[in-house]
């Protein structure tokens, strides 16, 4: 798309990163993103929260801390009461509260389906925002939250999901990943994104075209949220979403031979409000292990390593 050429412009679209970062002055940037979808639980109020903590992520992704948030909504008032659309943006505010950030205002439309999400802006020093170009050579991989949610949310739709897991994976959607403001603060990464609708085998991949390296990911140390996630996938309970990632990615990514069909899904799982995935210089690790353990980190995974350019942009093994 056409752009206007502003040196301030930090982070824009051309590297496909979370949000924008635009610098104000030497000591503060803005962290600028827009996020919104359709809902992926039944109860209004869960559905809110969930959509605001993943239009959250995309700052946090980025370093900073969230500040202003704005709503975004498409809603079909001839389907839902009014209640329940005021459900949905309870969730919302009670979710921008947690992150003590100020819900401003916002906009909404009617919609033949509902539609939810935050703008939000926030702010990050201008020479430590992170960015998914910024990886290099020697970096070690770390997850912060298991994978999986595109799974759980088909088996649920399919009436085959335990209602513990369930209750899961609403944890894992529904936490915020702060993380990655204190991170930003502490110098201690490099690279950095979430992992949300391109699954963790896309988003990986686009962190490593924009650094231009390559990464080896260590399959056995990708964590699913719960061993019946490999089982729904081996009874094909798995999203379009998920298997058309899998099929866009294929030709960055060499698969070991030992790497099964279901792995290969796990990866591929269309995330909703995921975990960050950060790219550590091996000095930092040991810092950064000890923040996550003491943070809402979910796990703290080392999934690989960044290495050199190479053929593919990931090798699993």
């Amino acid at each position: 798309m056409p752009q206007y050429p502003d040196p301030n412009l930090l982070v824009g679209s051309s590297t496909a990163d979370d949000a924008g970062v635009y610098r104000l002055n030497d000591e503060t940037s803005l962290v600028q993103t827009l996020d919104f979808f359709t809902p992926i639980v039944d109860d209004p109020y869960l559905f809110g929260r969930i959509a605001a903590t993943n239009s959250l992520s995309d700052v946090y992704a980025m370093g900073g801390r969230p500040i202003t948030a704005m709503a975004i909504a498409g809603m079909p008032d001839d389907l839902l009461s009014n209640e329940d659309i005021a459900e949905v943006f309870r969730g919302g505010a009670d979710m921008v509260a947690e992150a003590q950030c100020s819900l401003v205002g916002g906009h909404t439309i009617k919609n033949p389906q509902p539609i939810y999400g935050l703008s939000v802006t926030g702010l990050v020093h201008t020479e430590n925002f992170l960015a998914n170009a910024h990886c290099k050579p020697g970096d070690t991989l770390i997850l912060t939250k298991p994978l999986g949610t595109g799974i759980i949310s088909t088996a649920v739709k399919r009436g085959i999901c335990p209602d513990e897991l369930q209750e899961l994976a609403i944890q894992a959607m529904t936490t915020l990943n702060r993380s990655g403001a204190t991170l930003a603060d502490k110098k201690l990464v490099n690279g950095c994104t979430d992992i949300t609708g391109f699954g963790f085998l896309g988003h990986l991949a686009e962190m490593m075209k924009g650094s231009n390296t390559s990464a080896e990911i260590d399959t056995n140390s990708v964590p699913a949220l719960s061993p019946l996630v490999m089982k729904f996938i081996e009874e094909d309970c798995v999203p379009g979403g998920s298997k058309k990632n899998l099929l866009n990615i294929a030709p960055s990514v060499n698969f070991g031979d030992n790497i099964s069909e279901a792995v290969k899904l796990l990866m591929a799982d269309a995330q909703t409000s995921g975990g960050l995935l950060l790219s550590v210089p091996p000095e930092n690790e040991a810092e950064t292990l000890d923040i996550l353990a003491n943070s809402e980190a979910l796990c703290v995974s080392i999934v690989g390593q960044v290495t050199n350019k190479q053929a593919h942009d990931i090798f699993c093994s």
